[in-house]
């Protein structure tokens, strides 16, 4: 029986694959990554890339070995664990734990940035850039192009596993990698799950001369598990400038106000939304925020401003705003210490921000990158529980000192993997 021959692209196609897979890793570099769509999502392919079946099918019981007990509070049953250990190995072993698997409500991470580099620790140290060779080496992060990205990648898939229906994870990155590492959180998390993409001010402008802009920020990239997720809004105090700047109209009372559309977008054309009101209708595609009634309690209350054209418009008094603050942005200025206790240590406000926003008191906060401990202090502060993880022993030094020299601290276990 004759066959068919095959289709010619069927042929270019396989030739293709073919030699994509003879590539090796040193030709494929960052420009040789291929962002790909699978029927409605975006996947970065690159080489060494594992299914995620793969990966959550090889999960084994790992065991914790306790060394040591600390703190002097038993404000959380069970205590909490900051692990020595690798940390993909660590957190496979806490997939496995019924107590802890799908209970996180909150995971911060600040891992490597690829940056080619190797990290010391010493005293008085005020930058990495000022440190000597004869500090202790705290870390290496010398992984690069697909190699690093299947490395975190790995991290994130187990991380969603263990995140609890309603956690959120948040995952501080730069500029040079960061776009990367956005579309890997979006096939892991899904676009859909993705909240924001905050940008920190993380220093002072620079003034010293190179060819492009001075960098001062970096990103935090916020994801949820699904769309029901722990939101507590974070607001800021208003400052006189800000009531001065925001709020520039004086009414009779001498009370300070501006004023708001009454319509917002999308046309409404069955609910009243969408009817007449004081014979006027909402603009070509618009409606009314609220039902026309609503609207003529407004007016005859004075909360409508009426303008020259017959504009009418919602009045909103300083007042009102300066009792609950105004409402944060996804521009976050939290700078860095300027004498860190190790290397890249992040600001200890802005991680309590973030952990304010997105936990309860009580829930279990999660940082496998932990380094001096900072998410851990801020969860202590808080009176969250948390699990920190680390495989550098200089880091973990320092997490149990900074914990420590607290007033307060919650007990808590170190532990590392049984060989």
């Amino acid at each position: 029986m004759k066959t068919k021959p095959k289709k010619k692209e069927n042929i270019i196609y396989k030739k293709a694959k073919a030699i994509k897979n003879k590539m090796s890793d040193i030709q494929f570099a960052w420009n040789t990554l291929n962002i790909k769509r699978k029927e409605s999502d975006i996947e970065l392919w690159y080489h060494g890339k594992i299914s995620e079946e793969e990966l959550l099918h090889s999960i084994i019981k790992v065991n914790l070995v306790e060394i040591k007990s600390y703190g002097r509070q038993t404000f959380h049953n069970p205590a909490n664990l900051l692990v020595h250990g690798d940390n993909l190995i660590v957190l496979r072993g806490l997939l496995a734990d019924p107590s802890i698997s799908g209970k996180i409500r909150q995971i911060y991470i600040d891992p490597p940035f690829s940056t080619q580099q190797e990290f010391r620790s010493g005293n008085g140290r005020t930058s990495t850039i000022s440190a000597s060779a004869d500090d202790y080496l705290a870390y290496e992060d010398r992984l690069k192009g697909p190699e690093y990205l299947e490395y975190l990648r790995q991290r994130l898939i187990i991380l969603r596993e263990l995140l609890s229906d309603d956690g959120s994870i948040y995952l501080h990155i730069d500029m040079k990698v960061g776009h990367y590492v956005k579309i890997i959180m979006d096939e892991v998390f899904g676009p859909s799950n993705f909240r924001n993409d905050i940008t920190r001010i993380k220093c002072n402008p620079k003034n010293f001369s190179r060819k492009g802009y001075g960098n001062i920020k970096d990103m935090i990239l916020f994801y949820s598990k699904s769309k029901y997720f722990v939101w507590n809004e974070p607001r800021q105090e208003m400052t006189e400038e800000d009531v001065l700047r925001l709020f520039p109209k004086i009414d009779k009372n001498d009370r300070r106000y501006t004023t708001n559309p009454l319509h917002a977008p999308g046309e409404t054309k069955n609910g009243s939304t969408g009817q007449v009101w004081n014979g006027l209708f909402p603009p070509p595609g618009r409606h009314w925020r609220i039902p026309p009634k609503e609207l003529s309690k407004l007016d005859k209350l004075g909360l409508i401003e009426w303008s020259k054209n017959g504009n009418p418009r919602k009045k909103i008094f300083a007042e009102e705003i300066l009792s609950k603050g105004k409402k944060m942005q996804d521009v976050l200025e939290f700078k860095d210490p300027p004498y860190p206790n190790y290397p890249t240590e992040k600001n200890l406000e802005l991680i309590k921000h973030l952990l304010s926003a997105s936990s309860n008191v009580g829930d279990i906060v999660l940082d496998c990158f932990c380094g001096s401990g900072t998410t851990l202090i801020a969860a202590e502060e808080l009176n969250r529980r948390w699990i920190g993880i680390d495989s550098s022993k200089v880091a973990i030094d320092k997490s149990i000192k900074r914990l420590n020299e607290m007033s307060k601290v919650s007990l808590f276990n170190l532990y590392r993997p049984k060989e």
